[in-house]
């Protein structure tokens, strides 16, 4: 698989990039001008496309003909500004939007970053490798791309385990239902597979992007960390951490830190991230800390010093360019390269063209509402793709594809056969808008009042235990 600092481009001068990505345009012009197959003209445009994207990871600086590295000034307007510049969707771990109404074309998205696409055969190699059915985010495309997947389950195959990453900016108290979708998937990852697993809280990231202090990012920490405990994770394989205590606790941890930070340029900072010059410097460090956990002697505690056992990181796909970065500066520090599972986004109640956001009440459902906020919030706010009338409903049907009552049932209803009957009933006519928001809301009161039930549970004690450094239940 080629990433977008994949393992050919990592080990290319800029030059060297330079010099392919025009090599590579000219095959496209030629392929072109040659009338050939259009599979043919798609692969090789879809190279440039990924050639393109690393030579700016690279440079932080966006290719143009003509004009070597060495010779062009660093663009003012590099990084995920660009991307919406070019009218594509906006996608960085800081925004996310789209003008389509069905939400981000994740098609394009995996081009864009390089990834591969979860496709049948690896959701069928999952289950059999496990022995368990697929989650039904692997079913439904909710986890959509990956990069070497099939490389940890070669090594699992081989009796080689590995060790989930995954983790949280605590801004809020409250955590939405949104928050709740890369902790469900990895809870059954870690139940499917029986391996330890480590969940970051970036306090200080949250500290250095939002007018928040110090303690209040802490107190979310901990706020925080009681939901996560609550979605059912084992005390025995489970090490919760905040980047303000654990830093200053583990000296492999920030000597994985510090090697990170001088393997990657400002200019790759900002052709990533689109840093500016008015950012302070405390943004501009924080991906190294966000990179370090993917290498397993940041816990000594858990790999008694080794570093060779591999990482496996579910998350959003807003927070690949993280990863990106780290699995270029991997190999040249002497890790594994972690490998990645990403989801879409969980959609607003207003619609699929941004993400669900903790900042905006009412296009959040919060895990600390009640019963009768939920039934107000879905009635009220969310995005309905049914007709203006019930006659004209019944006569040409609505569209599931931009209906954010039925979004959310994809992500939350377990039963394939029950969700696949609500779609073409509603695309049929037969079943209303107010009856899909009904089968919404039957589906998420019960599910959120079992959350708060067992949050009740949590005890300031049981989150300092999940919190302590320690050995896990676990043998490697």
């Amino acid at each position: 698989m080629t990433d977008c600092l994949g393992d050919e481009a990592g080990d290319m001068t800029p030059m060297d990039l330079y010099e392919k990505l025009t090599s590579q345009g000219d095959t496209v012009r030629t392929l072109k001008t040659e009338k050939a197959a259009k599979a043919d003209i798609d692969a090789a445009v879809q190279l440039l496309l990924k050639l393109k994207v690393d030579y700016k990871q690279v440079t932080g600086q966006d290719y143009k003909t003509g004009c070597p590295p060495s010779e062009c000034a660093v663009s003012q307007d590099n990084g995920p500004a660009a991307a919406a510049a070019d009218g594509e969707d906006m996608v960085d771990p800081w925004n996310v939007s789209t003008t389509n109404a069905k939400g981000v074309d994740y098609d394009k998205l995996i081009v864009r970053f390089g990834s591969s696409k979860i496709d049948q055969e690896l959701v069928d190699r999952i289950e059999r490798v496990s022995g368990q059915k697929a989650h039904r985010f692997l079913r439904r495309g909710i986890f959509f791309s990956h990069r070497d997947m099939h490389q940890v389950l070669d090594a699992y195959e081989k009796n080689k385990s590995f060790y989930l990453y995954t983790g949280r900016g605590p801004s809020s108290e409250a955590l939405h239902v949104g928050h709740l979708i890369p902790f469900i998937f990895t809870k059954w990852l870690q139940d499917t597979f029986d391996i330890p697993l480590v969940i970051q809280l970036t306090d200080d990231e949250k500290y250095l992007w939002k007018d928040l202090s110090l303690e209040d990012c802490h107190r979310y920490t901990v706020e925080n960390a009681k939901d996560i405990i609550a979605c059912g994770f084992d005390i025995n394989k489970t090490f919760i951490f905040s980047d303000l205590d654990y830093m200053g606790a583990s000296p492999d941890f920030y000597r994985n830190v510090v090697k990170v930070q001088k393997h990657v340029t400002f200019n790759q900072v900002k052709g990533i991230f689109g840093f500016g010059d008015s950012d302070c410097i405390g943004k501009i460090a924080f991906p190294a800390i966000q990179a370090a956990p993917s290498f397993s002697n940041s816990f000594p505690q858990i790999f008694k010093g080794r570093k060779d056992v591999q990482c496996l990181i579910p998350c959003a796909i807003d927070q690949d360019p993280y990863f990106r970065m780290t699995r270029d500066v991997a190999p040249r520090i002497g890790y594994p390269k972690p490998a990645l599972l990403h989801s879409t986004f969980f959609p607003a109640l207003q619609g699929a063209q941004t993400k669900m956001s903790a900042s905006e009440a009412n296009s959040s459902i919060f895990l600390t509402d009640t019963p009768k906020q939920i039934k107000n919030k879905v009635n009220k706010h969310a995005f309905s793709g049914g007709k203006d009338t019930v006659e004209e409903h019944r006569k040409y049907g609505g569209n599931p594809d931009v209906d954010v009552s039925f979004m959310y049932l994809t992500f939350f209803l377990e039963d394939d056969e029950q969700l696949e009957k609500i779609r073409q009933d509603y695309a049929s006519g037969a079943l209303l808008t107010g009856e899909l928001k009904k089968r919404l809301i039957e589906t998420l009161q019960p599910m959120i009042t079992s959350h708060q039930e067992r949050r009740k549970q949590v005890t300031e004690e049981t989150v300092k235990q999940f919190m302590t450094p320690r050995p896990l239940n676990f043998n490697f």
